[in-house]
């Protein structure tokens, strides 16, 4: 790239947009994790006739992969590519930590028969509950339709997981106030899901209505577990850098490496306050989920609704896009992918798309497929001009050419 073409690195603010389960085709190991053949943009796509994208496709996501209806672009807005996963795992905290510079050699723990006798029998001494429902793998939207009427009766909280590590507690606000069933899924987190048993997430899942009509309400409140090692966003907050979580980023990072978070519930509240917090924001980094494709969505098999969400995403993007002045990043990306065309309702193991937004940039060009997640992190390190042990090759140069790396 010629320095002409180029823009200044001014030390100005990234903007980190993490799409929760937006994946763009299967991995070459997803055939390992029951996900061979996954696609959620091109599935999606075809189930609903084509996606309507224009601000997306501008920017250059039909030219990272064939999508029907967003067509690729000859002058492409963003720089753009896809990254695979290097981590074992396909849940969103291992995503967001790779993201963030972190890759897990060991993945967490699943219990695809339920949760063994013992940890359960644990779990009943150290929450004081006096009983408990399911154990078993399943869908959460179901379960309560299931159980949901045993559960008011009895006052006994709902246990299950999925394929991904998570240990989730799903009771009916009226039966377990919130601040008591977040006090028992605290303490899982602490005493119980410890050593061998570390899930990736504890995850309380509150809902409400009457039997026959229960429903999950957005007060769903994730207890992670600690990273094991110094993330991106560590790394920043300790130079002196500005960082700022949107959404359940704060619950994946243990509320660790973060000057300032708004937990935010849905996709239109997330993307309200990321535009305000950027037209704010001078110096330092965003990072935001948007978990509405995936929650809402992904896991209920639901495209019409993956599609809808992702439309009025692309309507909301040029508010975001006025934000970024000259010399700034936005990132778009996502975690993992959720086909929602899949058997399962599970999570799927794929490849997730990048598009970087150069302030002051009118065409960017094509970034290849990255070999990880963390390539986005060695980039924002790079950016702040911060010294690093990350993992992950930073593209920072392709951005803003090899003369502004040198300024």
């Amino acid at each position: 790239m010629q320095r002409k073409e180029g823009v200044r690195l001014i030390g100005g603010k990234v903007v980190l947009v993490v799409l929760d389960g937006v994946g763009v085709g299967a991995l070459p190991d997803a055939g390992l994790y029951g996900d061979e053949g996954s696609n959620t943009l091109a599935h999606t796509a075809e189930a609903v006739g084509g996606l309507q994208l224009p601000v997306l496709a501008g920017l250059g996501l039909g030219n990272i992969s064939a999508i029907r209806g967003v067509d690729a672009a000859e002058k492409p807005k963003s720089f753009y590519g896809r990254m695979a996963q290097k981590s074992r795992g396909k849940d969103s905290t291992t995503g967001h930590w790779e993201l963030a510079g972190l890759v897990l050699r060991h993945k967490f723990p699943t219990y695809p028969q339920g949760f063994p006798a013992d940890l359960m029998q644990r779990f009943l001494s150290v929450t004081g509950c006096k009983g408990y429902l399911g154990n078993k793998t399943a869908s959460g939207t179901a379960i309560i339709q299931e159980l949901g009427a045993e559960h008011v009766r009895t006052g006994y909280p709902i246990v299950y997981t999925s394929a991904d590590s998570v240990f989730q507690i799903a009771a009916h606000e009226e039966i377990i106030p919130l601040e008591e069933l977040y006090r028992i899924c605290r303490q899982t987190r602490e005493e119980v899901c410890t050593g061998e048993a570390s899930v990736g997430r504890v995850i309380a899942r509150p809902f409400v209505g009457s039997v026959g009509a229960f429903s999950r309400t957005t007060n769903r409140k994730d207890f992670s577990v600690d990273p094991p090692a110094s993330t991106l966003l560590d790394l920043l907050a300790s130079n002196g850098v500005e960082t700022v979580g949107v959404g359940k980023v704060d619950d994946l990072f243990a509320h660790r490496g973060l000057v300032r978070s708004r937990h935010t519930r849905t996709n239109a509240e997330g993307m309200d306050e990321l535009v305000e917090r950027s037209g704010e924001m001078r110096r330092g980094l965003i990072i935001a989920n948007l978990g509405d494709f995936d929650t809402l969505y992904g896991h209920r098999n639901d495209p019409r609704g993956f599609a809808a969400a992702l439309q009025s995403f692309d309507t909301q993007l040029p508010h975001l896009l006025e934000t970024v002045g000259t010399g700034d990043l936005l990132i778009l990306t996502a975690d993992h992918g959720n086909d929602p065309v899949a058997r399962s309702t599970d999570h799927s193991r794929e490849y997730v798309p990048l598009l970087c937004v150069v302030g002051g940039r009118e065409t960017g060009g094509a970034l290849g497929t990255r070999s990880t997640f963390a390539d986005v992190a060695a980039t924002i390190a790079g950016y702040f001009r911060v010294r690093n042990s990350l993992a992950g090759t930073s593209f920072l140069s392709q951005l803003y050419g090899e003369a502004a790396m040198a300024e």
